[in-house]
């Protein structure tokens, strides 16, 4: 053990943190090893791309997890955090490509097998970068079972996941509306299609009935998709159309003769009530061409230009098209009107393209037979999602699911595993590559070129980790996980399809519960994005604040789901804390000369029977709290603890024993000191690993590591609700008495005399057993208390009302009446002035109008503020007043 008095004047995060997680990794306290008699406790990293770096909702996400598994294992539990990384296609390949352009090359020019060689030159030259933020930030992962999406086992789960729903039935390959993003060149799911709402217009355009006279009137927000239009359908029930289903239609500039049908899907309210069919173009106007068997007539290629059927217009792109289509309409008088139009536009969520609903053969997943078992999980509560609101969430989604579409054209990730025989025509898909065809034995075989969407890997990742296909002994043990912590966002995208897949090849959830946080917004509230320049990068905070200080400002004050504002206040109050953690802790360090605990017989004063039973009520709640997910309540249980409790009171009550003549005395506050300030920073570990370790290593302890050290469990017999009450009878009067100090501007460190009335005869007591308290801390003498029944209030005082007591602070001879009552008319005058003002600004419409809402909200906050302060001024002239009046001869 080092010297008690070892802590340095400031605390310097720098100086610490690497330190300790290095002492850390050597001492393999991260390790989870398999014992069938220990308690398991499991979680899998939400794994970040490989081409990743540290983000603030990273940051967030992965320090509630270290907060969970650093508790559970310090209750005990053989505790496995598995971390590890996705490989991240689209993304990646992409980051690939940009890096062969600067060598004016493309991947086409290095091939596929040369390439892919590229790809996994730079995955192991920047693919730890992630890693390593997380090693910044605590995060206390069993770094021995790293695991990566394209590893050889989970290479291997992934093939044995498609082969065996291939074998299914539920695996099928067919042509099918994808969402298609003509930047990336490929297939993306409808969960990964950002839709935001755009300003754009709404088009009127007749099209004329080809067997007489009149038309119909169809209003679209894509007069381009027109050419390639197969029908217009009304809604069955809608009267207005009811005579015309069945006739044919003339489709503008093309001359195609198309049909009236009626289909349930058309809202008769949106436009005209007559829509235009593009099965070819749009994902519910493709399952109405399937229901009434419409042609599908494509104009649109794979790049964003029209295609050869849009005949004149072939080789544009498609917003040029647009212009030229609605001039050439209204040069034919069939475009009647444009309307602004505010609508919800796809975008590829990787690069923000607007996506292209295009017809394409693709591999998919049959969803409705794995969706419906992984409803009744949830439905049965054997998954638990914390807050509850996303269960029905969740449920919603998966009771109205389309089929996954999983194939990309990309060339980095899981190749579909499905040969193509080019002598007998027939397809199959194997666990192994295939070198002759399993139907004829024909060597002429070619694998399908496609990859698997990147989220069918991470699906696999609860059980694929541990080892799955194999009945490993760490999927015996640590399967099914505890608990998955992730943010609303990826609701769809990962957790529903870990649970269906999990089911499908353990039979056990992958989980039991699944903790859902918000995102991490700017102090505006807004999303935090390179457009808006609004970013913040924890790296940088870590560098400037330590990671503990970026942890608490994280946790402090969250709850489960709701999105969190990172505002430079709430990381100034983090620091501040630390900052109050390193300084109490060096104060009780410093006086802990000669303690050696277990020698002590202890005499407890109220005092440290208040202070010992607070503590054991704060470790059952910071307990409950956390079973509960609630981690932001039981950092603010734990900040209110530590300083409002502890330093600010405890530790100012300690001092006078502490520096007195009496031994016993002393020795028991150092035994107090000892137990609250090292158990205190074992609940604090799990939120701030770094600056509790340091303090920790430096008191008297026994174990290697706080992180190894037990989870402080309640000892009921510390608990003392009379102490308690005694204490916040106590207390209430000390605030009042310095309220009443504070309302003149008296000095606090000035002696002045204090007169007490207690309420009952209990209170009486209590005070005169422990007057010594509120003089020492409320600097008050003389202290006089006297009975309510007969008792003499004193004259020209202010009084307070206490939880126990009348709290009177006599003014006579203490202030110049007539001076005091001068400063109070002047301070008065000057706050009338400011307050209006404030009133003049806040009737200024202009002002109102023009100015930001927050500098509105500030200004409202100001003017109230400044009515506060005038009639709390306004009483106390009106107080000093009546005094000098009386003073007057």
């Amino acid at each position: 053990m080092q010297p008690l008095s070892s802590l340095s004047t400031t605390y310097d995060p720098h100086q610490v943190e690497q330190k300790w997680y290095q002492y850390w990794m050597d001492h393999r306290l991260f390790r989870a090893e398999v014992d069938e008699e220990g308690r398991p406790f499991s979680m899998v990293i939400p794994p970040p791309n490989v081409t990743g770096s540290l983000h603030l909702g990273h940051a967030l996400n992965n320090t509630l997890q270290d907060i969970l598994i650093r508790w559970r294992r310090m209750q005990g539990y053989n505790a496995l955090w598995v971390p590890g990384t996705d490989h991240a296609g689209i993304a990646t390949q992409a980051r690939v490509e940009e890096n062969l352009a600067k060598e004016g090359l493309k991947k086409e020019d290095l091939g596929r097998e040369k390439f892919l060689e590229r790809v996994w030159q730079w995955k192991h030259e920047y693919g730890n970068r992630i890693v390593n933020q997380l090693k910044l930030l605590g995060c206390s992962c069993d770094w021995s079972r790293e695991r990566f999406t394209m590893d050889e086992g989970c290479s291997r789960a992934v093939r044995e996941v498609f082969v065996r729903l291939y074998e299914k039935g539920l695996i099928y390959r067919g042509n099918y509306i994808i969402n298609w993003c003509p930047k990336c060149h490929t297939t993306i799911s409808d969960i990964e299609v950002d839709h935001e709402d755009t300003p754009g217009h709404l088009y009127h355009l007749c099209y004329p009935f080809a067997d007489g006279p009149g038309y119909v009137e169809v209003a679209t927000t894509r007069p381009e998709t027109m050419l390639g239009d197969t029908a217009v359908a009304v809604h069955p029930e809608d009267e207005r159309y009811r005579d015309i289903v069945g006739r044919t239609l003339i489709l503008p500039l093309v001359g195609r003769r198309i049909p009236v049908i009626a289909d349930a899907y058309v809202d008769p309210s949106f436009g005209t009530g007559a829509v235009k069919v593009t099965p070819a173009h749009d994902p519910n106007d493709f399952e109405m061409g399937q229901r009434h068997h419409l042609p599908q007539v494509r104009v649109i290629n794979w790049d964003g230009t029209m295609a050869e059927e849009a005949g004149p217009y072939a080789g544009m792109d498609r917003y040029e098209c647009r212009r030229k289509i609605v001039e050439d309409l209204q040069a034919i008088g069939s475009l009647t009107q444009i309307e602004d139009y505010m609508h919800a536009v796809g975008h590829c969520y990787r690069c923000h393209t607007v996506i292209e609903p295009l017809v394409s053969k693709q591999w998919f997943v049959r969803m409705k037979p794995l969706a419906e078992p992984a409803i009744q999980a949830v439905k049965e509560g054997k998954i638990r999602f914390v807050p509850e609101r996303f269960t029905r969430l969740y449920i919603n989604w998966l009771e109205n699911i389309r089929d996954w579409c999983i194939s990309r054209q990309l060339w980095w990730g899981h190749r579909i595993p499905v040969w193509y025989c080019q002598e007998c025509g027939r397809e199959a898909a194997s666990r192994i590559d295939l070198e002759r065809c399993p139907n004829c034995g024909s060597k002429d075989l070619v694998q399908d070129p496609d990859v698997l969407d990147t989220w069918f890997s991470s699906a696999l990742w609860p059980f694929s980790t541990l080892g799955w296909p194999d009945s490993t002994p760490e999927l015996g043990h640590f399967y099914p996980t505890s608990v998955l912590v992730t943010g609303r966002d990826i609701i769809f995208f990962w957790v529903a399809r870990m649970i269906f897949m999990g089911l499908e090849f353990t039979g056990q959830e992958p989980f039991s519960d699944v903790l859902i946080h918000g995102l991490v917004l700017d102090a505006e509230g807004r999303k935090m994005s390179k457009s808006l320049g609004n970013g913040i990068d924890p790296i940088e905070v870590i560098q400037e604040y330590g990671a503990d200080t970026l942890r608490l400002t994280l946790v402090t004050g969250n709850t489960p789901g709701n999105d969190l504002r990172f505002r430079q206040e709430r990381l100034e109050r983090a620091r501040n804390f630390t900052n109050k953690i390193w300084n109490a802790s060096r104060f009780v360090l410093m006086n802990l000369d000669g303690f050696e605990p277990g020698h002590i017989k202890p005499q407890y004063t109220l005092a440290d029977r208040w202070i010992l039973s607070r503590f054991a009520r704060v470790a059952q709640e910071v307990t409950a709290s956390l079973e509960a997910y609630e981690i932001g309540n039981a950092a603010d249980l734990l900040y209110e603890f530590f300083w409002n409790q502890f330093c600010d009171w405890y530790i100012e009550l300690a001092k006078p024993r502490l520096y007195g003549e009496n031994e016993a005395e002393k020795r028991t506050t150092q035994l107090v000191l000892w137990y609250v300030l090292k158990h205190t920073l074992e609940l604090l570990h799990p939120f701030l690993p770094f600056l509790t370790e340091e303090i920790w290593q430096k008191l008297p302890h026994e174990g290697v590591s706080i992180m190894a050290a037990p989870w402080p469990e309640p000892e009921a017999e510390l608990l003392d609700p009379q102490a308690e009450e005694d204490m916040a009878v106590l207390m209430d009067i000390i605030r009042t008495y310095r309220n009443l100090r504070a309302e003149f501007a008296l000095p606090p460190g000035r002696k002045l005399p204090l007169v007490l009335m207690p309420k009952n005869e209990r209170a009486k007591s209590l005070l005169a057993a422990h007057q010594g308290y509120v003089a020492e801390l409320g600097w008050a003498d003389p202290i006089t208390v006297v009975s309510p029944d007969g008792g003499q209030k004193p004259s020209q005082a202010i009084v307070g009302v206490a939880a126990g007591a009348e709290v009177y602070l006599p003014l006579k001879g203490t202030i110049d009446i007539e001076k005091e009552r001068e400063r109070l008319a002047r301070e008065l005058r000057s706050l009338e002035k400011d307050l209006a003002a404030a009133k003049r600004k806040l009737a200024n419409p202009d002002f109102l109008s023009k100015a930001p809402v927050e500098v509105v909200a500030k200004e409202k906050a100001k003017a109230e503020e400044l009515v506060g302060k005038k009639e709390a001024i306004s009483r106390r002239l009106g107080l000093i007043s009546s005094w000098a009046a009386e003073a007057r001869p």
